[in-house]
């Protein structure tokens, strides 16, 4: 299988980022890179490569030779330090083309993560008919977590499943996040979001790996478009976000999806605060 196209989702507006810059311990310039520029494009450890280098490095070393990043169409920052052409901007190893998620009429904020995705596959057909990775531009994942959604597998579909407890986050973090149920086969069969207590504790005593779902999925693209499509908004968020489609994808017991285990931390860069994990880059 042909899946070295990997689509990054850096279009949010990194609001929790931007509410926490003044408050942090920041030098004046990241503070000034940080209120104007997407997160992943704030300068980290002693290099001072963004976080999306160092990402696309990462998946460059996994086998991956083409990115896809969707951005807001303002996206001047991205150009500056990208590349300004439209397709094929050598970067961190990779040829990256911009992608761009444009509001809906009627909407003063992006749609959500399926919309994002479903506006890169319209822009670029091509991703209809191949295999293709999705992720978020606020994770640093590992070579080996990439590699494993390269690797030959039996379903069109998989994802990493981050094992909770290799989490290093703070307690309020993890609590927050969703977990996936799982087959005794490795097939997902639901995604958990806001797990009460007691959903965790039944968890805890029938597996030893209680997965996260980090939002780094590998999908055949025609068989994804049509639930990125017909994905319902979220009732709070009033969204379309990549997890329900996927959820509505699994109802549909012809679609199973692969979790891939994987017992590792991985930096996040929600907030300032998140900044200082970094520092070893």
């Amino acid at each position: 299988m042909n899946m070295a196209k990997l689509i990054i989702m850096a279009g949010g507006a990194s609001s929790r980022m931007k509410r926490s810059i003044e408050t942090s311990e920041l030098t004046p310039e990241t503070k000034k890179i940080a209120s104007s520029a997407h997160k992943s494009l704030i300068p980290l450890g002693s290099k001072q490569k963004p976080l999306l280098f160092h990402l696309i490095q990462n998946a460059v070393n996994a086998g991956f030779k083409e990115v896809y990043l969707i951005t807001s169409p303002k996206n001047e920052a991205f150009k500056e330090y990208v590349g300004s052409a439209a397709k094929n901007n050598l970067f961190a190893g990779a040829l990256v083309h911009y992608a761009l998620q444009y509001l809906p009429q009627g909407r003063n904020k992006p749609l959500g993560t399926a919309d994002a995705v479903q506006q890169a596959m319209e822009q670029y057909p091509e991703l209809k008919n191949e295999f293709i990775t999705i992720c978020n531009a606020d994770n640093l994942y590992s070579v080996h977590a990439f590699a494993l959604l390269l690797a030959p597998r039996d379903t069109p579909h998989a994802l990493i499943s981050y094992n909770r407890s290799s989490l290093n986050f703070s307690t309020t973090r993890i609590s927050s996040f969703a977990i996936m149920d799982m087959s005794e086969e490795g097939y997902l069969q639901n995604i958990i979001e806001k797990p009460d207590p007691e959903t965790l504790k039944n968890y805890e005593h029938t597996s030893d790996h209680i997965g996260v779902s980090m939002n780094i999925f590998s999908f055949k693209g025609a068989l994804l478009f049509p639930y990125l499509k017909n994905c319902s908004l979220h009732p709070e968020r009033n969204e379309k976000e990549l997890p329900e489609a996927v959820r509505m994808m699994i109802a549909d017991p012809n679609n199973k999806i692969r979790c891939f285990k994987v017992s590792e931390h991985i930096l996040d860069l929600t907030s300032a605060e998140d900044l200082k994990f970094f520092s070893n880059l």
